[in-house]
């Protein structure tokens, strides 16, 4: 896939641009990491379920699959700039998938600060490529050690951003998604554009390097939209996406962690981004989440509002279908933030980890379960379809094939169908 995109059918190349010269020398002398332990003491780094910071809002809701499995994160002045914002959406899935989405969320931007250190003194599009690409594959090799976490049926998606002055840099594994809110030029209305790729089975090349593997594409019967990717050997585990951090049962079958990176130039028309798990996509289009975050009453509400509408979406249009969690970062990009509070709010590093937000009509499940329901349908969205009109199809990665559902706003059921049955000699191999 292509490693740009495109801005009115022109194409932003992802290797100029950003961080050179002098003020790449001053970048990398203050890329200095924090220790894992002090995370919690970083001023500016949000990971609670429900907050704010000065830049950015944050909001996630358990659905009705069991314990909230969607983690994300915001950290003003990443790196030791002012101007430097990450953001995160981690979206678990497996019976420990809250746990390596929480894993990842603590220990990827470390990582990342790391590789961007080490990448030398100019950072231009190019090297944040590599940057990128070296602290997911740094991840995932953490994932596979860890003497405690077991990763072989759970993993996590990962959608991050990072905001250096006028560039966006991003990387992606997984369905989880970036999508920007941007003026149009005549008439002062928001038009939604599509940063980043659902890197899911049904992509053509996605699914073409996992069949060279000897892993296998296809959907079940009663959800013929969702294809899934299964062992060689077993109908299991049907995983419904091609690239995840973890899912090691699946790694040498075709399933990888290595990122897609894009690269956006912003111009003063760019008002905001929107990075949210599939549970929000599963129903809205990108443009109906642009102008839900748009219309909010207030900045500090916008997460909130999203992922409320997105759960009236699910009880209005999939009444029968369980509701997945669903995790919004809304990221202002003039770096302001209205200065309402309000009870449910917080500017502080404070994570609610055990006992996430849910709507308490629901009845909710204690543990993670991989029994499937029905099959979500595709959301059509004609402002978004104009949007990537003009997105150049080798840039975009879809091979001249603009049939797959990856930029449909339609992902899974669930990410994960049931767990491989192995034997332990099998398992341990």
């Amino acid at each position: 896939m292509g490693n740009c995109v495109a801005r009115g059918g022109t194409a932003v190349d992802s290797g100029g641009g950003g961080g050179g010269g002098e003020d790449g020398k001053r970048r990398r002398r203050r890329w200095k990491a924090p220790r894992e332990d002090q995370l919690g003491m970083v001023p500016g780094r949000i990971f609670s379920n429900d907050g704010r910071s000065r830049t950015a809002t944050v909001y996630t809701q358990q659905g009705r699959k069991g314990i909230n499995q969607d983690a994300m994160l915001v950290w003003d002045g990443f790196g030791g700039e002012d101007d430097g914002v990450l953001c995160g959406v981690f979206d678990g899935h497996g019976p420990h998938g809250h746990v390596v989405a929480r894993r990842v969320r603590d220990s990827l931007p470390l990582r990342l600060m790391s590789a961007a250190r080490d990448s030398g003194v100019d950072m231009p599009a190019a090297a944040w490529r590599k940057a990128f690409t070296r602290a997911y594959k740094a991840m995932d090799k953490d994932l596979r050690s860890h003497p405690s976490l077991d990763c072989f049926c759970s993993g996590s998606t990962a959608v991050t951003v990072l905001k250096l002055g006028s560039d966006l840099y991003m990387a992606n594994i997984g369905d989880s998604r970036a999508v920007l809110g941007s003026r149009e030029a005549t008439g002062g209305g928001m038009v939604a554009v599509q940063l980043t790729v659902d890197l899911k089975p049904d992509v053509p090349s996605e699914a073409e390097r996992i069949k060279k593997c000897r892993g296998r594409v296809f959907a079940l019967q009663d959800e013929p939209e969702v294809p899934r990717v299964w062992l060689p050997f077993d109908d299991a585990p049907g995983l419904a996406m091609a690239r995840a951090f973890g899912d090691f049962c699946l790694k040498d079958y075709g399933v990888i962690s290595v990122p897609e990176f894009f690269h956006w130039s912003l111009t003063e028309k760019d008002q905001f981004v929107i990075l949210a798990s599939d549970g929000v996509w599963d129903v809205l289009s990108n443009q109906e989440a642009v102008d839900i975050v748009s219309a909010s009453p207030s900045r500090s509400k916008a997460a909130k509002s999203l992922v409320e509408a997105a759960t009236r979406e699910w009880k209005t249009k999939y009444p029968t279908s369980k509701i997945d969690d669903c995790a919004v970062v809304c990221l202002y990009l003039d770096g302001k933030m209205d200065h309402e509070r309000d009870s449910t709010a917080s500017l502080d590093n404070i994570s609610i980890e055990e006992g996430s937000v849910a709507d308490p009509t629901e009845p909710q499940e204690q543990e993670p379960t991989l029994t499937r329901n029905f099959t979500v349908r595709t959301v059509a969205g004609s402002a978004q379809e104009k949007t990537l009109a003009g997105v150049d199809a080798k840039i975009a990665g879809v091979a001249n094939d603009q049939n797959w559902s990856g930029l449909d706003g339609v992902t899974r059921v669930n990410s994960l169908v049931q767990l491989p049955r192995f034997s332990e000699e099998r398992a341990i191999g």
